[in-house]
């Protein structure tokens, strides 16, 4: 079915806590596994078409963050949903508690029972009134930087149209183009700075009210984090500035060299890769829509299939357009066992990436759309990121069709931003460490924490204030993810540790390659990150040596890339 004939209608929650409570009490009183079991099948087509409900919503409020008629239903689901988990809560503690539970594990996996048991430990029904409020806090950072208006050489550009005009090859274009953004984030810094403090400070109480010492580990809780710990985070974390920052480092010391430029260098002129321009895509975003479906109708039938089932059905809004939010995300719509693919296409190597980063997730979710329980489609987030990160690697014999003359610089600025998106992902982790370790800091306490983890993570930025809002130690406002999925962040790194180990294999046997990439993103959520790499033939991003191996090989392709023919 075709997004645009896809119904919405608001979900009757009374019905579905009726229904659910219903389901629970069978479950409670099952007298064998079979009843046990249809009570089971039962919730899990109920939670599907909740999802589905909630996701249409989400979907279309991020497509007009304008349209009144999404704008109410958005505040309708962020009050109703909290409401809802008690119900769901309740479901799993008789799941938990059900004497056939073995029976359960054998057909469906023991995983779907750790999960329930780390689920169980992120709510309490007196929670409910500061989740409702989390959830409006974090729709309004979205819909404020929706609503950007920003001036620049006699036209309004929204945060996504202005971002080619950030890596334009004009050194005084780029530079303005830098200053018109970071003034609009400096302009509303007031209001930036009240926002996240809320969300900092209510999600302590969640936190202290569930009975933890703050946020921190209620945050692991929420992101399922089944397989490692808060030590092991900090473990890698020393791994990239003892193997990978230095790496980065030589990088924007060749690119200072190429640009002419003094190191260290300012946000606008590191983010200007080559003196005649960054790579660009080839064509118009319907030419790129094409290439995309080349390559995957190449790649594998079942590439083949997945893309262009989802360019049938309207499954992609890749245009940034007035009013729309900022960003991309992958998410899926159970009930038409179909993904889909939101993103704002701006011009830059970006676009290619969106068809390769999110379709990346698609095609996971495609390839394991029947799964049941529902909770076994995805497996959790930064087992996610390696379908993504990885795709964009797969794309590389297809490179020269997507970017045409500018391949070459399209090769190494893959590559090298692959190496030095790691220390700042990492930084992101890092920082919200600390800030859910001291909830009570003010807002210039954070901006100074921030502009401290960049002397350490990124020290090729100049932080000399010519840049209103980024050269200040403020740029962190920017990243969404730190406003509404805190702990997030750090799951990109741990996924491009893995996809730099596919980037590797590729060099040397694509089919080969392939082979593992499917047999890792077969297994859908069905085991816990490090179970899936152990099962596909890949190695942990905890072990030290995967990080220095991967770094090492990256930098001796890199240092050997033939740069001839590029300015």
């Amino acid at each position: 079915m075709k997004f645009s004939q896809m119904a919405y209608e608001r979900p009757d929650m009374e019905l579905a806590k009726q229904q659910l409570t219903e389901l629970t009490a069978r479950m409670q009183t099952a007298d064998s596994y079979e009843e046990a079991k249809k009570a089971f099948i039962e919730e899990d087509n109920l939670e599907r078409h909740l999802e589905t409900v909630m996701t249409l919503v989400h979907i279309r409020h991020s497509i007009d963050t304008t349209d009144t008629f999404y704008d109410e239903e958005m505040k309708f689901v962020n009050a109703a949903m909290p409401v809802l988990t008690e119900y769901t809560q309740k479901w799993t503690e008789a799941l938990l508690a059900s004497p056939f539970r073995a029976e359960f594990e054998e057909e469906f996996g023991k995983l779907t029972f750790l999960n329930a048991e780390i689920a169980q430990k992120t709510f309490s029904p007196e929670i409910i009134p500061m989740l409702q409020e989390e959830n409006e806090l974090k729709t309004n950072y979205e819909k404020l930087l929706a609503s950007a208006q920003i001036p620049f050489e006699g036209e309004t550009y929204t945060l996504s149209q202005i971002t080619p005009f950030k890596n334009d090859a004009d050194d005084e274009k780029r530079l303005a183009a830098w200053k018109a953004e970071g003034q609009w984030y400096k302009d509303h810094q007031a209001e930036l700075d009240d926002l996240y403090d809320k969300l900092v400070h209510v999600r302590d109480a969640i936190g202290r009210k569930l009975g933890y010492d703050g946020y921190t580990e209620l945050g692991y809780y929420r992101m399922t984090r089944n397989c490692y710990t808060k030590e092991d985070v900090e473990k890698f974390r020393a791994a990239v500035v003892k193997y990978l920052v230095p790496v980065a480092n030589e990088i924007y010391k060749e690119q200072a060299k190429r640009l002419g430029k003094e190191y260290p260098m300012s946000f606008a002129d590191n983010a200007l890769e080559f003196r005649s321009g960054n790579p660009k895509p080839y064509g118009t975003p319907d030419e790129i829509l094409a290439q995309g479906k080349k390559f995957y109708d190449e790649l594998s039938p079942e590439t083949s299939e997945f893309f262009n089932m989802m360019l049938d059905n309207e499954l992609l809004d890749v245009l940034s357009t007035k009013g729309k939010a900022g960003g991309g995300y992958c998410t899926s719509l159970p009930d038409y066992e179909v993904p889909f693919i939101f993103a704002n296409f701006n011009g830059t190597q970006h676009d290619v990436e969106v068809v390769t980063h999110e379709a990346g997730h698609a095609f996971a979710a495609w390839m394991n759309r029947k799964r049941v329980p529902l909770a076994t489609v995805w497996p959790s987030l930064e087992a996610c990121e390696v379908h993504s990160m990885s795709m964009e690697f797969f794309a590389w014999p297809w490179a020269e069709e997507f970017f045409g003359d500018d391949t070459k610089k399209f090769y190494y600025s893959h590559l090298s931003g692959a190496l030095t998106f790691i220390p700042y992902g990492t930084m992101v982790d890092h920082f919200q460490h600390i800030v859910y370790e001291k909830p009570d800091m003010t807002p210039k306490e954070r901006h100074g924490v921030w502009k401290e983890l960049l002397g350490v993570y990124m020290p090729w930025m100049k932080l000399d204030g010519e840049i209103p809002f980024y050269s200040e130690g403020e740029g962190w406002q920017r990243q969404h993810h730190i406003y509404s999925s805190p702990f997030y962040y750090i799951d990109y790194c741990l996924a491009q540790t893995v996809a730099l180990q596919f980037w590797a294999m590729l060099q040397k046997d694509q089919k080969n390659a392939w082979e593992h990439y499917m047999a890792y993103t077969k297994q859908g959520g069905s085991c816990v990150f490090t179970e899936l790499l152990a099962n596909a033939g890949m190695e942990s991003p905890f072990e030290e040596e995967t990080l220095k191996g991967v770094c090492e090989t990256a930098r001796q392709w890199l240092s050997s890339f033939d740069m001839e023919g590029i300015a």
